[in-house]
């Protein structure tokens, strides 16, 4: 009840400052902090993305503005009154059709496409300094997880080692969850749901005593957040596994430093103590997985260029490595590339061997 009031509290603070702004006869007006790589800082200390202190105004009667102002107000408004009031949460697809009208008297939608709703969601922010999650605003589920742990859902207990293939459904918002019961000694955190798969089958998470996560693609804020709630709470350890090639590496990166989009939220998203099991360009010689190298693009050679230059790596002298060794194969490799050495090859073999020895990147 605290946190619900102090949310709505902060979007009535937003509210008061445009009145006040109107009664002084003040062209009404938003500080908004530039959520932009320009305004970006990497924090040596802890490790992790900030957002630096670069703002700009957004005004009513200012014509580059206006439709901007119009739309932080009527999406703080929605969510002040629709969610944060009556204590329910709405998807980010329904905040954009609660928004979506056409303004009396002319032919302008307030919003035109969920884009537009979702970036100002995110504006909202960085203004209040509440996370979309405080705001009662939810996003698609888009990760699964198996493992001896036992939680509490919305009052349910759920057993996570008896869900049979599909594993538990993590939802968009895990800061409600609770952790009853835990026994494992690790987390293995992985991009693709195939391997997942895979790895529930074999039993992976029964024989190692470990908590398989995953989700489709780059990492959602859902599971972020869940990944460093089981760091930070419950003391255990995360590894990555992603494909060999520069997205998987800056997938990696997401997760243990925190990302551009999203620096404004780090704080409740990084985990600098996560580690990158694999795979990497030396499994590629070790397991000898050169004839499964895909040649690199024009546009991987470029993000390699750009990514081994963010200040997180380019001090970072195992990662200079790989990314060298990548131009040299011309090459990357996907995860699936260790089925060629048997199905069951990455649970039995490859995952054992390499967290047992800690063969990790950092």
């Amino acid at each position: 009840m605290a946190q619900k009031n102090k949310s709505t509290d902060k979007l009535k603070e937003l509210g008061e400052k445009v009145i006040r702004d109107i009664d002084k006869n003040r062209n009404p007006g938003i500080i908004v902090p530039i959520r932009a790589l320009s305004n970006v800082i990497f924090n040596e200390k802890t490790k992790t993305l900030e957002l630096g202190n670069k703002t700009s105004m957004r005004n009513f009667f200012n014509v580059a503005h206006a439709k901007k102002f119009l739309q932080t107000i009527e999406i703080a408004s929605i969510i002040k009154k629709e969610l944060l009031e009556t204590d329910k949460h709405e998807h980010l697809r329904g905040v954009f059709y609660i928004a979506k009208r056409t303004i009396p008297g002319t032919d302008v939608n307030i919003v035109d496409d969920q884009t537009e709703s979702d970036k100002i969601i995110e504006d909202l922010e960085v203004i209040t300094g509440l996370s979309r999650e405080q705001l009662h605003v939810s996003a698609n589920k888009m990760g699964s997880m198996i493992g001896n742990i036992i939680l509490v859902d919305s009052g349910d207990i759920i057993d996570c080692s008896k869900l049979g293939k599909g594993g538990y459904s993590v939802p968009s918002i895990t800061d409600e969850l609770i952790f009853k019961k835990i026994n494992a000694k690790y987390i293995l955190y992985m991009e693709k749901s195939a391997i997942f798969e895979r790895l529930n089958e074999d039993k992976f998470w029964y024989k190692n005593n470990c908590i398989l996560v995953t989700s489709q693609g780059q990492t959602t804020r859902g599971i972020r957040r869940l990944l460093q709630r089981l760091s930070e709470e419950e003391n255990l350890p995360i590894y990555v596994l992603c494909d060999g090639d520069v997205y998987g590496a800056y997938i990696y990166s997401v997760v243990k430093y925190g990302s551009i989009a999203l620096a404004h939220a780090s704080e409740r998203l990084t985990i600098p103590s996560v580690k990158y099991v694999g795979i990497t360009m030396d499994d590629v010689i070790k397991y000898d997985l050169k004839k499964h190298l895909i040649k690199l693009t024009e546009q991987d050679t470029d993000r390699i260029k750009q990514v081994s230059q963010y200040d997180w790596f380019k001090s970072n002298k195992d990662w200079q490595r790989q990314f060298k060794m990548m131009k040299e194969f011309n090459g990357k490799v996907e995860i699936q590339a260790l089925a060629t050495k048997g199905v069951s090859f990455i649970s039995e073999k490859y995952l054992p061997e390499k967290i047992k020895n800690k063969d990790f990147l950092d």
